[in-house]
């Protein structure tokens, strides 16, 4: 594998959701040459040889596999969505640890909703505070899986993606919510008690029972445009110090008053009931999703991106939602042009 006629390499592991075509093209753009791993690409999971040989003499790995956590954490989701990231995660450390020319740099996803439930400071790389519960318990084996052992030749970071905007399944479930009349403020507070947010993994974390939090409507958003996202792998790849833990997140995260505010506004709702948890847990039921994605006070914000330079293309919240509206509208899926 390797370089072929002058071409780099790009492996990537998960090229099938929104955020993979999307770096997929990016890296198709700028002149890669890209080998695809996956359930059912060229080279599967289950072809530890094959995913040796892909990573061997590659420029770089960009692993994104994962199932999506939209959708209801029954227990076989659950146990899906650790494995999915744990194995796949662990399959490419082996093959990069035994490769003879390694990747020169490792970029993997992880989640923003690894740091605690913030109401009073953002959470960055240098001050956050991990969280509790099966949600942070799949980022953080996510992440052990991925720092784990000695990788000399390769320089690695964890992708921590706060709520990516574009043509994908969170996107698309908010502006359905707005468009809907279901688009007012979300107030945290008391739920019918679940044991669907746990702990889970060899070393789970949190109450038995799903938290809950007064949080007024003001528990905080952040969120990242798919194209800083894609934009940001590029900037990291070519910072030889940027390494680590690395948070993807807007510098200007918002809060779900403001952000319910902004979708009604991008979709011409003229009104929005506001909903308090126990009946948002209720619509989320029927959407087949959880409310944990509108109910967790998620503050990050992007400090190894700015100290290295890094500039956002989408930081406000409203012209972010309105490129994705237009681009959805014009049916080209939220991909970069």
């Amino acid at each position: 594998m390797g370089t072929e006629g002058g071409r780099r390499t790009a492996v990537i592991a998960g090229a099938s959701g929104f955020v993979g075509r999307a770096v997929a093209e990016a890296f198709a753009a700028d002149g890669y040459r890209l080998q695809h791993i996956g359930r059912s690409a060229d080279t599967t999971w289950s072809d530890a040889d094959g995913i040796r040989c892909a990573v061997d003499g590659a420029d770089i790995v960009l692993n994104l596999a994962g199932k999506s956590v939209n959708c209801r954490y029954t227990d076989l989701n659950r146990h899906e969505m650790l494995d999915s990231r744990v194995r796949t995660t662990e399959a490419l450390r082996t093959a990069i640890g035994t490769a003879e020319r390694p990747p020169r740099v490792w970029l993997n996803a992880s989640t923003a909703t690894i740091y605690r439930h913030e109401m009073e400071r953002p959470n960055t790389e240098s001050t956050g505070e991990i969280g509790s519960g099966f949600s942070v318990d799949v980022a953080t084996s996510w992440e052990r899986a991925f720092f784990a052992g000695d990788l000399p030749g390769t320089r690695r970071a964890a992708l921590r993606m706060a709520i990516v905007i574009g043509d994908g399944p969170a996107t698309r479930m908010l502006l359905a919510l707005a468009r809907t009349g279901l688009g007012g403020t979300q107030f945290d507070g008391w739920c019918p008690p679940h044991r669907r947010y746990r702990g889970i993994g060899e070393h789970p974390t949190g109450p038995d029972r799903a938290p809950w939090h007064r949080t007024h409507g003001r528990q905080r958003f952040s969120w990242v445009h798919l194209d800083d996202v894609v934009r940001a792998m590029r900037f990291i790849r070519d910072q030889e110090q940027l390494e680590g833990p690395i948070n993807l997140a807007s510098p200007h995260p918002s809060d779900n008053r403001t952000l319910m505010r902004s979708l009604r506004r991008t979709v011409g709702a003229p009104f929005g009931l506001p909903v308090p948890r126990w009946m948002l847990e209720a619509g989320m039921w029927a959407m087949r999703s959880e409310a944990e994605l509108l109910v967790k006070s998620r503050w990050v914000l992007p400090e190894a991106l700015l100290a290295a330079g890094f500039t956002f293309a989408h930081p406000d919240l409203d012209e972010a939602l309105s490129d994705v509206r237009d681009r959805i509208r014009r049916g080209d899926g939220g991909q970069l042009p």
